[in-house]
């Protein structure tokens, strides 16, 4: 049976508090007086309550939006699916799409709106799209000269882990916004202060930019060691292990494999009906990579409602692998999964797939290089392909230094 730890360290005797539970500490006294408008998701909660709730019922403030990124407010909204306009049954506020007909807030979204705040957990993965949505707001907000205040939040996967090729300019994309590598190593409101600071984005030099603190967190920390309880950041993001493993699965997923969408442990599995299950599983153990193992895995990937709904090789049996992790503080995610596409891409070869990308755009713009593709289809190994961005990493490193917060 799989054995999975998922912290060597005990989690601290109090949470982090976040910049939202900062903010509520304080009476939200930098709202007093305003109308504000909140992007913000599921994620968004305060103690065991949505911002959302707090705020409308808090005296002299006013919440006159919500704006909802991919996935919807609720986060109940498949991958890719188009979210739309409504109202929030609970507190009976408008709650506008960002991830529909308009992925920046317009100025008539904005027209009741004297401070846009952004509230969102995200899981440190440059092609997870809230931190597209969170730049495209910025711009929204500089436009329409109100505020923007961002809400910190912990990166899951710590804030030293640095790993990736830098997004290519021509690569640019909403699932690659910024030229910073795949895993940046940044919070919300660092990488908000860069975005403005580094011209990123147009229309930001007059940005009324804040970012509220978080409390007690750490650079060193992984998610468990914040103490804080995983809310699901998307359908197919339910756990922190998946967060965990979704920064090197994910793109392996861009293969014509199962990534484990339309099972209970989407990233933990991959596998696909050509590929040799107990030789991938042999060959990558053989190198012998921190914090995992893997192990052979027989599964079906089924519809799930709102979460994969039609799912690659949907109700055919699959002898795939599963991912285990055994240590969350030691293993580097992105470099799994760069061994894992060599071994699969190896194993491909061998069975003559000819065709182990159905989307190579996709591929491209969520790598931020056409890199990534030529060096696995020249036969190189995952070492290789790590050993190619360390240059561009240890250069953005220096870079991000003086927005670092914490």
């Amino acid at each position: 049976m799989a054995h999975s730890s998922l912290s060597r360290t005990p989690a601290r005797s109090s949470p982090v508090a976040t910049g939202a539970d900062v903010l509520a500490a304080s009476g939200f006294a930098a709202l007093a007086g305003k109308r504000v408008g909140l992007i913000t998701n599921q994620t968004g909660r305060v103690g065991g309550e949505h911002l959302a709730d707090l705020l409308s019922r808090t005296p002299n403030v006013r919440l006159t939006a919500i704006f909802a990124p991919e996935h919807g407010f609720r986060g109940d909204a498949e991958a890719g699916a188009s979210v739309r306009d409504g109202v929030d049954t609970k507190t009976g506020i408008p709650v506008y799409s960002l991830y529909g007909a308009s992925r920046k807030p317009t100025p008539a979204m904005l027209r009741n709106v004297d401070v846009l705040v952004f509230d969102i957990q995200e899981v440190g993965a440059r092609f997870y799209t809230y931190i597209s949505t969170m730049g495209l707001a910025m711009q929204g907000a500089a436009a329409a000269r109100i505020p923007f205040i961002v809400l910190d939040r912990p990166n899951p996967l710590g804030g030293e882990y640095v790993s990736g090729f830098v997004l290519e300019r021509p690569l640019r994309s909403f699932v690659g916004q910024y030229p910073i590598p795949i895993v940046h190593g940044l919070t919300v409101g660092e990488l908000a202060r860069m975005i403005k600071e580094e011209r990123w984005l147009e229309g930001l030099d007059d940005l009324d930019l804040s970012v509220v603190a978080m409390h007690g967190w750490q650079r060193s920390m992984r998610w468990p060691q914040t103490g804080r309880a995983w809310v699901a950041t998307s359908p197919n993001i339910p756990t922190f292990e998946s967060a965990l493993v979704y920064p090197g699965i994910g793109i392996v997923g861009e293969a014509e494999v199962s990534e484990g969408r339309g099972t209970a442990t989407p990233f933990s599995l991959f596998g696909a009906p050509w590929l040799e299950a107990p030789r991938v599983v042999a060959n990558l153990n053989a190198i012998g990579l921190a914090g995992v193992r893997f192990e052979t895995a027989v599964f079906t990937p089924h519809a799930i409602p709102r979460v994969a709904t039609r799912p690659r090789f949907e109700g055919r049996k699959i002898e795939g692998v599963r991912v285990v992790v055994t240590d969350a503080a030691r293993i580097e995610p992105l470099e799994v999964g760069m061994h894992v596409l060599c071994v699969v891409a190896a194993e491909a070869r061998s069975k003559r797939v000819t065709r182990l990308f159905p989307n190579l755009k996709m591929l491209h713009a969520i790598a931020g290089t056409k890199r990534l593709h030529r060096l696995l289809m020249g036969g190189s190994d995952g070492s290789a392909i790590v050993s190619a961005w360390q240059n561009e990493v240890a250069q953005f490193k220096v870079r991000r230094a003086r927005y670092l917060l914490y």
